[in-house]
């Protein structure tokens, strides 16, 4: 049985692809505001530093995750190791939280309280192009990803980034997309630092920095966690997967259906069914078990289990 409709059967290999891209950006970013940093003595350019670092390191997360979440099914774990992918994806979530947000906020504060002047601004603007310029191209290829799976399930790209069961794939458009948006903010605080003399737009600049950060890092744990302790499968997925079946010439009607979630793309399914003619128990068991197979020979679907439907039940579409 082919579930393809439910753009759920997209290889990992793209989303690690989306990760290393993003890694080698950060790290080569890291460096320069790092470097930056140090010799102009902008608190925004140290928070954007600290933030590049955070995501590096983040990225190690992600791709332990993409890597743990594909091994295969064995006696332990029957439905494989999916859900490995969002507990290695929450640590990343709670790096950024701690090694971005809480670092730039803190030194944003030690900056309003000690100020210190900042000098060489253009290095600081030319870093932050170079920087808005390797993070563009890591948000490119996250997008590039992204776009061809929303249209599938008609969703739009947002919906989609928040919906999605690749933690990988939302932790990578979350964090570029704050990324260019703290360069911005970055680059507008180093300008007024210049234009007034003033230190405090700067540790205003950084403590921005630290709050888009956790906000960033709380909405990503929280959808990791949501995964974690067992999420049903998205409207537009159920359907898909409800015609499916349906389509399968032994099946007459679907009763019940639930779906959950057991990894990026992968999905365990429980039902009632209403068989095709009026069997012995012996062979209905049997063409049960057959329905059941085809079903799981999907890439989609790590495991199903039907029952059959009671006469009375009411069959359901959607």
């Amino acid at each position: 049985m082919d579930l393809s409709s439910m753009g759920s059967d997209s290889p990992g290999q793209e989303s690690a692809t989306t990760v290393i891209v993003a890694f080698a950006a950060n790290v080569l970013v890291a460096v320069a505001k790092s470097a930056a940093a140090v010799i102009t003595g902008s608190a925004s350019l140290l928070a954007e530093a600290a933030h590049s670092w955070a995501d590096a390191g983040n990225e190690v997360f992600l791709l332990i995750a993409n890597r743990r979440s594909a091994r295969p099914a064995d006696r332990g774990h029957p439905y494989g190791y999916g859900r490995d992918a969002y507990v290695w994806s929450l640590f990343a979530a709670l790096g950024l939280f701690v090694a971005g947000a809480a670092v730039s906020i803190t030194h944003g504060v030690q900056e309003l309280i000690n100020p210190e002047p900042a000098s060489d601004f253009i290095i600081g603007y030319i870093v932050l192009a170079i920087s808005f310029v390797l993070e563009g191209i890591s948000f490119r290829q996250s997008l590039r990803q992204a776009k061809p799976e929303a249209e599938s399930l008609q969703r739009d790209l947002m919906e989609h980034v928040l919906a999605t069961s690749d933690p990988t794939l939302r932790a990578v458009i979350a964090e570029d997309a704050a990324a260019l948006i703290g360069l911005v903010i970055a680059g507008g605080a180093l300008g007024l630092h210049q234009l007034t003399g003033s230190s405090v737009p700067d540790a205003v600049g950084s403590i921005l920095v630290g709050l888009l950060l956790a906000v960033v890092a709380l909405v990503l744990i929280n959808r990791n966690r949501q995964f974690l302790i067992g999420q049903e499968a998205s409207p537009q997925v159920r359907t898909a997967a409800i015609k499916a079946i349906l389509a399968l010439p032994d099946v007459a009607r679907v009763t019940y259906l639930h779906l959950e979630v057991v990894g990026p793309r992968q999905i365990r399914i429980i039902g009632d069914v209403d068989l095709v003619g009026d069997d012995t128990e012996s062979h209905v068991a049997v063409r049960l078990r057959e329905v059941e197979a085809r079903i799981s020979s999907s890439p989609a679907v790590v495991g199903a289990v039907l029952s059959l439907s009671a006469p009375d039940e009411v069959s359901i579409t959607e």
